[in-house]
């Protein structure tokens, strides 16, 4: 089957009415970042589709703005942790926490793609996604750059950028419970059980304060400003403000939290690594590992020449990609989730960024690595960087999406060179 089709299929496939699941069995609900990409997906072949994926996401939104990582629209009792260990006394249930806020910059790409059809459903959606801006400002951006209160919240779950905030969390009262990733997917590419039981008592907490979130700032047991959501969140102020601008819209709050957060940069960069680096917002100590969130500062337009050398220091090591860790550091597992694999979606949101600071080579480049890997074992969620190993869950939505949308441009002469 050609590689388009077969995206879109996925695409179909995964499709709930409304909402798309990441892949079937895996992850069975609503995931709130996935949920953008797959928007963008549909956006090129049913763009009311794609307008409805956006809502169906904000439909959830809390009362504050915080728009959730998981939606459990129907019940799935297999699945773990399941709306009855959060407890967050939301309907549809959902998640207490939030995710990498990459909404705006794709809801801009959409909109961009057919502006005059567009324009109704993106008035709709502009004042929600305000209120998420205004939420991460006010609840998560209170010590300068984006901070997250569990792992999750980051999108890269066990990254070494979270270890030493990890090393603070008792996980001793998680209780007995079944982990739903390892009966789909190799243990050896999944997060660890000990960092589950931290997770999960990072869970336990929330419900402890009622989901309170400055209480879980002020009090929780971790908190670490996140380069990569620093950097997600600055590149959707900007597009927001983008967007409102062409509504109409008086952009000038969104400015200023934009440019707030760009001041805020210089807490995050840690000379030692010649970086950007996560913090451990208790101690003040940097993580001291270089990871791929450092690098989404090309999303941003905040690259400089020290982590273009970091950069292709750690590109030049491995094969495919953008490696979530660095493979020349004793943490690198090139197969273990967020500790080594390239991940397609991350390659796309890095190309997004070197091509709009007019780095064609790099773009380029990333983008035949990860069309490689794609035409050589599909639709997979995460890939060795190394050898080109498929991991995680199969028929993946998110990387089907990018296939439609970046990855596969120029499909024939990408095939013809693979």
């Amino acid at each position: 089957m050609d590689l388009n089709e077969k995206a879109r299929d996925i695409l179909r496939q995964n499709d709930k009415g409304g909402y798309t699941l990441p892949t079937k069995g895996l992850y069975p609900y609503q995931w709130n970042w996935d949920s953008a990409f797959a928007a963008w997906g549909f956006a090129t072949f049913d763009m009311p589709r794609a307008w409805d994926e956006f809502d169906t996401l904000m439909t959830s939104q809390w009362d504050d703005g915080m728009v959730p990582h998981i939606i459990f629209h129907e019940p799935d009792p297999g699945y773990f942790p399941g709306p009855d260990v959060w407890l967050t006394d939301q309907s549809p249930p959902t998640s207490g926490i939030s995710q990498p806020p990459v909404a705006a910059i794709l809801a801009r790409l959409v909109w961009e793609m057919d502006k005059a059809a567009g324009q109704e459903r993106l008035a709709t959606l502009y004042p929600k996604l305000v209120a998420w801006h205004r939420w991460w400002h006010e609840v998560r951006c209170t010590h300068g750059p984006a901070a997250i209160v569990h792992p999750w919240e980051s999108g890269r779950d066990n990254c070494p950028d979270w270890d030493i905030g990890m090393a603070e969390v008792d996980g001793t009262g998680a209780g007995e419970y079944t982990r739903r990733d390892l009966g789909h997917v190799d243990a050896s590419m999944r997060p660890k059980q000990e960092e589950y039981d931290r997770y999960i008592a990072m869970v336990k907490f929330g419900v402890s304060v009622g989901w309170n979130q400055k209480r879980i700032v002020a009090e929780g047991p971790f908190l670490m400003a996140d380069p990569g959501i620093t950097f997600i969140l600055l590149r959707a102020h900007e597009d927001l403000i983008a967007i409102g601008e062409a509504l109409g819209q008086d952009t000038s709050e969104i400015e200023g939290w934009a440019t707030t957060l760009r001041l805020a940069l210089a807490d995050i960069w840690n000379p030692e690594i010649k970086a950007y680096d996560a913090k451990n917002l208790h101690t003040g100590e940097f993580a001291g590992v270089l990871g791929s969130g450092a690098f989404l500062a090309y999303l941003a337009k905040a690259g400089n020449p020290e982590l273009d050398t970091q950069l292709m220091r750690v590109w030049n090591v491995v094969s495919y990609g953008i490696p979530s860790a660095d493979p020349e550091a004793a943490i690198f597992d090139p197969r273990r989730y967020w500790r080594g694999p390239t991940w397609p979606v991350v390659n796309s949101l890095l190309a997004l960024g070197f091509r709009d600071m007019g780095r064609f080579d790099l773009e380029a480049r990333l983008k035949a690595e990860t069309a490689d890997l794609i035409l050589k074992h599909g639709f997979y969620e995460y890939f060795d960087p190394v050898d080109a190993t498929p991991c995680g869950g199969a028929d993946f939505t998110w990387t089907a999406a990018i296939w439609l949308t970046w990855a596969g441009d120029d499909y024939e002469q990408a095939r013809g060179a693979a």
